[in-house]
């Protein structure tokens, strides 16, 4: 039996936030905990005081997913909480003596809910049933439910806000609607205290490289001079994940979020042809561009355009980005560089 010792990837791009009252000693469950943003999250409340649970997928191998490499000086203040969201049995337990739940387990690759919708109906529907009803019964204080910018499809009004017309342009996105509006029943029938964040295109160190911004970087990073890619003409609002941490835990502190559904972006929107000038320039290198039928959505299926409008989330929890576009890629470029041999650059999967 081999062993291999896990290395701690580089985390110096964290800032930690004073302690506040509101967390100090709050019991607090985290779904998708071993994910990018779920575990960036666990991590940010552990150091505001919060008793965080973990809630990570339960594996044969005993891995945590990125908590794996949170340093132990935190993760002693952390209870990973092995299960499966599918399981109702399990995430009862989870919610169990819980103040307030952030749900973001969620299948969320595009690409392979055109190849296997029925695992994102499993996982991103059921299993947000699941811990909706355990919610209810157990007479949770809030219950941040995770959506995405991708439940807008193409923009119809720019920029976009909440009521914005939904539109299923992949099954993922369609069984993120589903979900939302499960959510929204539950705060409309029992009175489930319900906040629904709309986060964009969240980016920044740990995220899988099936995103776009972390297939450009390492890439660039591995030496190619042939950067393969999908379209070139989509623009995104990409907000930088310690952002993103600040805008799910704002809407948690304040119960004027309660049954409202909120949006969090930069207010910026930038092509990936651009996105990948500004990228060659961080890097500092160059390759030809190359696009590949297989990293093409469906022509129907493309989300042309995304842009934020995030007055809502400014009025209701005086949240802001911090993080210009500039500083957070400089920021996840170094953390890919740190840690490039943890990813395969040149392997595309769905």
């Amino acid at each position: 039996m081999i062993i291999v010792k896990r290395k701690t990837p580089t985390t110096n791009y964290l800032r930690a936030d004073p302690m506040t009252n509101f967390w100090k000693g709050k019991r607090v469950l985290v779904t998708g905990a071993d994910g990018f943003i779920g575990s960036h999250l666990v991590e940010e409340l552990a150091k505001r005081g919060a008793k965080v649970k973990a809630f990570v997928f339960y594996n044969s191998f005993d891995r945590w997913g990125w908590l794996d490499y949170t340093p132990q000086g935190l993760l002693k203040h952390i209870d990973i909480f092995p299960g499966d969201i599918r399981d109702n049995e399990r995430t009862r337990e989870a919610v169990r003596d819980q103040d307030i739940v952030f749900h973001l387990a969620s299948l969320i690759a595009i690409p392979y809910s055109y190849h296997a919708p029925q695992s994102y109906v499993d996982t991103n529907i059921k299993g947000a049933l699941n811990i909706l009803r355990a919610c209810r019964e157990f007479k949770i204080e809030h219950f941040i439910h995770t959506s995405t910018s991708e439940v807008y499809g193409t923009a119809l009004h720019i920029p976009i806000d909440e009521t914005h017309p939904l539109q299923p342009q992949s099954p993922y996105s369609a069984t993120k609607i589903g979900a939302d509006m499960l959510a929204e029943s539950f705060f409309h029938s029992f009175n489930t205290p319900v906040t629904i964040v709309r986060p964009f295109n969240t980016y920044g160190p740990r995220q899988s490289i099936r995103a776009v911004i972390p297939t450009i970087i390492t890439q660039l990073l591995s030496g190619t001079k042939r950067l393969k890619l999908g379209a070139l003409h989509p623009t995104r609002d990409f907000n930088f994940v310690l952002d993103t941490v600040a805008g799910f835990i704002s809407l948690a502190e304040t119960a004027a979020t309660v049954g409202k559904t909120v949006n969090i972006g930069s207010g910026r929107e930038i092509s990936i042809g651009d996105l990948v000038k500004l990228l060659t320039r961080l890097v500092g290198t160059k390759a030809e561009i190359i696009c590949e039928q297989r990293r093409l959505r469906p022509k129907q299926s493309e989300v042309n355009r995304l842009l934020c409008n995030a007055q809502r989330a400014r009025k209701l929890a005086g949240w802001l980005p911090k993080y210009t576009l500039e500083e957070g890629l400089k920021i996840t470029t170094e953390g890919y560089r740190d840690n490039l041999k943890l990813f395969r650059p040149q392997t595309y999967v769905l």
